[in-house]
């Protein structure tokens, strides 16, 4: 059976003394979890600690980095290795999200150095994918996300790929007025499942999660969860507000 996951991506957001709070919130509501369900934190990287000390004893609840280096260790002021990321604990690291891809320009190559490092390193990748409005009006999406599953992903063994997560990220409906309808959500999941199966067969396909970053809300998880190849959601905004990511939660199939 697939994780059913829901990710908690707070990006840039949050004080330090707002997501101690936010997380007090969230893990005094009332969640039952099953054993395929899973509920991730990306937290920004000076929460990480404290995210992991919250969580600890806490059953299928995990905290992930929004994002790592491509290399082990050197002179890369600035930057957050996965040998650091290991030392505290972390085990899942978000990567090639759009907001990396549109804002710091890192290509497929340069994540698939990224889901390199981690796999190497006993670190679960959630690796996003996802196409532009330009891509969608065109109606090339399937080349599109098919070319970053492609140059990040496929040139992994059929026991690293098992250990991935992948995050389809529709950017052209998130912040436009634009809405990607369930049954969009559905396609593509399906579409990149298939990709999946044709590289590396049916029963490896059926054993990765797929979640969605569409904009998700508690008003609209039950219904775009219950889509087939739909395994949960990357939330963004959602996931600041407690009450909204409980829901959130408790809508995992």
């Amino acid at each position: 059976m697939r994780k059913q996951i829901a990710a908690a991506n707070w990006k840039m957001n949050l004080t330090f003394q707002q997501g101690e709070q936010l997380l007090n919130n969230i893990l005094a509501a009332p969640t039952t979890l099953k054993e395929n369900q899973l509920v991730i934190f990306s937290v920004p990287f000076p929460y990480l600690t404290m995210a992991q000390q919250k969580l600890n004893g806490k059953k299928n609840m995990f905290v992930a980095a929004q994002n790592c280096f491509n290399k082990k260790n050197g002179a890369y002021t600035g930057e957050v290795s996965i040998e650091m990321l290991q030392s505290i604990g972390i085990e899942y690291v978000v990567l090639g999200h759009s907001e990396r891809r549109e804002y710091f320009n890192e290509n497929n190559q340069f994540i698939s150095e990224k889901i390199n490092i981690c796999l190497e390193n006993n670190i679960t990748p959630i690796f996003c994918c996802g196409e532009p409005l330009q891509i969608r009006e065109t109606n090339t999406q399937n080349e599109f996300v098919g070319k970053q599953l492609t140059e990040s992903l496929f040139h992994l063994s059929p026991e690293q790929i098992l250990k991935t997560i992948i995050a389809y990220e529709p950017i052209w409906a998130i912040g436009t007025g634009k809405t990607a309808s369930n049954q969009q959500a559905q396609e593509m999941h399906a579409f990149i499942r298939q990709q999946i199966a044709i590289k590396y067969g049916n029963a490896i396909a059926n054993e990765i999660s797929i979640l969605y970053g569409g904009s998700v809300k508690a008003n609209n998880a039950k219904e775009i969860f219950s889509e087939t190849d739909v395994d949960g959601g990357l939330v963004g905004g959602a996931s600041l507000i407690a009450n909204d990511f409980v829901t959130i939660i408790n809508a995992l199939k």
